[in-house]
């Protein structure tokens, strides 16, 4: 009797025991009615997909995933809505707390990457209620014609940039363990909010298994192709097809000073910067300045590119391999955004980037005025 009173109790205590393999996510659901559906999704290979569907009952849901050493983000989205709730499963109970009226500010709680990533989020919203505020002080100062607190304005913007910036490299480095840090700083670097020894710090500081995904290693190809083509760097030469056909390469096209230009003749931005390019060309070009356009254009609109070198009066060197973002050579220099110049030296090594509107007239007048 007194063993099957002990089978009894050492039965029920495996019982009430918790599975170790797994763990829940439970959620507050206000005001959403029953049978509402939940989405979750998971992030692989940079691609979003479906892997489950919660229902809200009594305002609330639930649901149990296995625990998994991989590293990973997933989102909750609500039906026809197009807002995320981000979260990091770290084989913890975690706790989503869901606002029908305020899906942005709906956050996952319940462990060291969430918390951190709910803190971010809210700092990031911050950031962004600032500027709005500062764009609206400029915009009334503008219609005011009040260049000091224009001046004064664009001053604390300015300041306000970098220590966004500044937050969110710190919040990188201190959240190596995290997916989510490898996307913000690949943002970063797409957007050239940062350089690629910053972003080659971050990877020196990231766990194993961060290391080891694939989005890291697509970081790692961007880092190598922006220091190819980084300021001091050699720029890499290259190829393609002329309007008329013909191959034509960058040492081909060098000068005194050298403009390698990317546009694309959809590219509104591309188009308004041309007479600038234009009339800076003009005024040196006798003086040793070239300039080589790579075009992004579509396969199928080569008409229409060499419609726009005719009608910009872009009386210089042209190629384009009609492949669009998938261009190599904008591969290889890390273009991510349009228009966008690498200014070279006679010997072929980038001193500027990125220069337009009256900085690049500038900086041509500093090199082939005199």
């Amino acid at each position: 009797m007194r063993r099957l009173f002990a089978l009894f109790i050492t039965l029920s205590l495996i019982s009430c025991q918790k599975d170790t393999n797994s763990y829940t996510l439970e959620g507050d659901a206000t005001g959403y009615v029953d049978g509402t559906p939940i989405y979750v999704y998971e992030v692989y290979k940079n691609q979003p997909k479906v892997i489950d569907t919660i229902k809200v009952m009594g305002g609330k849901f639930s649901a149990t995933y296995p625990k998994s050493d991989d590293a990973s983000i997933r989102y909750l989205r609500m039906e026809s809505i197009n807002t995320s709730i981000i979260f990091f499963p770290e084989n913890v109970d975690l706790k989503a707390t869901i606002y029908m009226d305020s899906l942005s500010t709906s956050f996952v709680s319940g462990s060291k990457l969430n918390d951190s990533y709910t803190a971010f989020s809210k700092k990031i919203r911050e950031f962004n209620t600032q500027k709005q505020a500062n764009m609206q002080r400029f915009q009334l100062a503008r219609q005011e014609q009040d260049n000091l607190l224009i001046t004064q304005i664009q001053g604390e913007n300015m300041a306000l940039v970098e220590e966004e910036t500044n937050y969110k490299i710190q919040f990188a480095m201190e959240n190596g363990n995290s997916i989510f840090s490898v996307m913000l700083i690949t943002e970063m670097l797409t957007r050239k909010e940062i350089s690629a020894a910053d972003a080659t710090n971050f990877l020196a500081n990231v766990s194993p298994k961060v290391a080891a995904l694939p989005i890291t290693d697509d970081l790692k190809v961007m880092i190598a192709n922006s220091k190819k083509a980084d300021v001091g760097s050699p720029a890499p030469d290259f190829s393609a097809p002329t309007p008329t056909g013909e191959n034509f390469s960058l040492s081909e096209a060098m000068g005194k000073y050298t403009i390698i230009d990317f546009w694309a003749s959809w590219c509104r931005p591309c188009r308004l910067e041309n007479p600038n390019v234009v009339n800076v060309y003009n005024k040196y070009h006798d003086k040793g300045l070239n300039i080589i356009s790579v075009s992004l254009d579509k396969e199928g609109q080569k008409e229409r590119w060499i419609q726009a070198i005719k009608d910009d009066k872009m009386d210089w060197y042209h190629i384009s391999n009609l492949k669009f973002w998938n261009d190599p050579i904008a591969r290889m220099y890390n273009v991510r955004s349009i228009p966008a110049t690498f200014l070279l030296d006679e010997n072929g090594t980038i001193i500027a980037k990125n220069l337009r509107g009256p900085a690049l007239g500038a900086k041509i007048e500093s090199l082939l005025g005199q």
